[in-house]
């Protein structure tokens, strides 16, 4: 009986220190993103912060301000999902290294352009110079639905070796759009 209490006991102890772990990684990440700003901006950022906070209190009172403010931003999203043809449907991040000069990090994102279905694996190396960050994307993989195009094949291969996430998604929003327009066709005529 005694055993299985310890046990219980060393069961527990995992779970908290796993969860001290990962509390400790969020603080982290979020330390690292705020030591990219010097303090004047920090402090000129809470204080503007403050300011609109006070003037958003008396302005968002209502909540028919609250429904047409989430009204807007639906149809901006909305918008925005017709204009690139993007639906991201999940993404996650998860950090791989921090240093004190560079971060790693591990994105994944999944979503639709148009009808195509894809997922793009990627991670994002950040290295703080002087005032700026520079971003390097590494160990891009992309999944798309089965296309029996070979060309879009060979695109996307030459796309992972390069780590040029840019011009995936700028090309696949115009292949994407096309693609539709021939199925459409295609269509038409059977």
């Amino acid at each position: 009986m005694e055993e299985s209490s310890f046990q219980a006991y060393e069961d527990e102890i995992q779970a908290l220190e796993e969860e001290i772990r990962q509390l400790t990684e969020e603080y982290e990440d979020i330390r690292q993103e705020s030591a990219f700003f010097s303090d004047q901006e920090i402090l000129k950022a809470i204080k503007s912060l403050e300011g609109e906070a006070q003037g958003e209190t008396k302005r968002r009172e209502s909540l028919s301000g609250l429904k047409a403010e989430l009204e807007s931003l639906e149809r901006d999203l909305s918008f925005l999902t017709a204009f690139t043809g993007f639906h991201f449907t999940s993404h996650s991040k998860k950090t791989v290294e921090r240093t004190k000069n560079r971060t790693v990090q591990k994105h994944r994102l999944s979503g639709k352009c148009h009808s195509l279905s894809f997922q793009v694996e990627f991670q994002l190396l950040e290295m703080p110079n002087n005032e700026k960050v520079s971003a390097v994307v590494s160990d891009l993989s992309i999944i798309m639905e089965s296309i029996e195009d070979s060309n879009v094949s060979k695109f996307v291969s030459s796309t992972e070796e390069r780590g040029d996430l840019l011009t995936f998604f700028r090309s696949i929003s115009a292949y994407a759009e096309w693609y539709e327009h021939r199925k459409r066709t295609f269509l038409h005529f059977k």
